[in-house]
């Protein structure tokens, strides 16, 4: 898999290897980032460290992980413009954004991709844990794969979390059809 970003004199660009075991953690995927931008290693190690955490970290396959991953950032200043922070930081994060599609894409057995977009939680945490466990749940991919969503699998998947929810105000969308709103049935589904 591979990724590039072109800006104003540099450039991110990016290759990545993995077919499963893709939870957090990174489990069997190699990732190598390069930039020709004049950056030290300070900026280019919390640039990487922003976006694994924000991309390679939330993406999830089969709740598995392996003992080898790795994610490098490499940069040769071969093209002595230094950019802003944000606008590296964007560019990096726009490749690994799109290297982590194609691996989820790539996945051993995956025929669905799906998306899981948590708002309205108490903290950060307890988004990205209610995220997880809906995605690992294999109720829920059950259901997706024979392609009729179960929404009340959904919720069975958040009720497993440690996260503060109340369930009267719970609502969910699948592919922007609200089927349960407050907790209860939602928008009939057309057929």
């Amino acid at each position: 898999k591979t990724a590039v970003v072109g800006k104003d004199g540099w450039t991110v660009g990016g290759m990545a290897k993995g077919a499963g075991m893709l939870a957090p953690g990174l489990a069997t995927m190699l990732v190598v980032i390069t930039t020709d931008a004049a950056l030290d290693s300070d900026v280019l190690d919390k640039a990487l460290r922003d976006t694994t955490r924000l991309t390679f970290d939330r993406i999830d396959s089969d709740g598995c992980m392996s003992t080898n991953d790795t994610v490098l950032l490499l940069a040769s200043g071969a093209s002595e413009v230094t950019p802003a922070y944000a606008e590296f930081a964007a560019a990096v994060r726009e490749v690994c954004d799109d290297l982590g599609q194609q691996l989820i894409r790539d996945a051993e057995g995956a025929s669905k991709d799906i998306e899981i977009e948590v708002v309205g939680a108490a903290s950060e945490d307890d988004a990205v844990e209610v995220g997880r466990s809906i995605a690992r749940n294999n109720l829920l991919k059950c259901a997706i794969h024979g392609e009729d969503p179960n929404w009340g699998r959904v919720l069975s998947a958040i009720g497993t979390t440690k996260a503060a929810f109340d369930p009267d105000q719970l609502n969910v969308a699948i592919n922007g059809v609200w089927v349960c709103k407050n907790g209860g049935v939602g928008e009939d589904r057309e057929l």
